[in-house]
């Protein structure tokens, strides 16, 4: 299974909102031969680690393609650009983000600091880890992923969705409390 996340708290003044830039950017997935095969509902999130930033509009997709993990992150860097992402400061407001998350069972990269998250991998060169680093500590990829995912388990860990997300809840059900991650559905 390969999963994309998707996320955006600016406007663009091409595209329009946030919500707009994650649509378009399925869009030129799928323009540029990746089908998309089911994709999460949007989800609001406030930004991570907190600061004054607008929220997030997040969500997640099952992708398909032939392209390689290293080609698909280039075409997801390639899609970014296009709908004027600049990558300048870690942790930045930004028009668009897109994540490859994993690329069925494939680990690349790992070792991963757990506190740092330095890539410590050989092919961290090219900013590859899979799965991403990061997912199994983030509301706003783990809600979504539930949606399209929920059986989905993390190769390294082996945890499945909800195993990963009561890690990080303080709560159950529709009360899901993250501590300072709000993440709520749009719907």
């Amino acid at each position: 299974m390969l999963l994309v996340a998707l996320g955006a708290n600016l406007p663009n003044s091409e595209i329009g909102t946030p919500l707009d830039a994650c649509e378009k950017a399925l869009d030129c997935l799928t323009r540029r031969g990746v089908a998309v095969i089911k994709r999460s509902r949007w989800y609001q999130s406030a930004p991570v680690p907190r600061s004054d930033q607008p929220d997030f509009i997040n969500g997640v997709a099952v992708v398909s393609s032939a392209l390689s993990p290293a080609d698909l992150l280039a075409l997801l860097h390639d899609i970014e650009a296009e709908l004027g992402r600049k990558r300048e400061r870690v942790n930045e407001a930004r028009e668009i983000d897109l994540d490859l998350l994993s690329y069925g069972d494939q680990v690349i990269g790992w070792p991963v600091s757990p506190v740092s998250t330095d890539k410590m991998g050989a092919e961290a060169d090219n900013g590859l880890i899979l799965p991403h680093p990061r997912l199994h500590d983030r509301a706003f990829v783990l809600l979504p992923l539930r949606d399209v995912a929920p059986d989905w388990r993390h190769p390294v860990s082996g945890q499945d969705v909800e195993a990963m997300i009561r890690v990080i809840s303080s709560g159950s059900g529709a009360d899901l409390s993250f501590g300072d991650q709000i993440c709520e559905p749009l719907d």
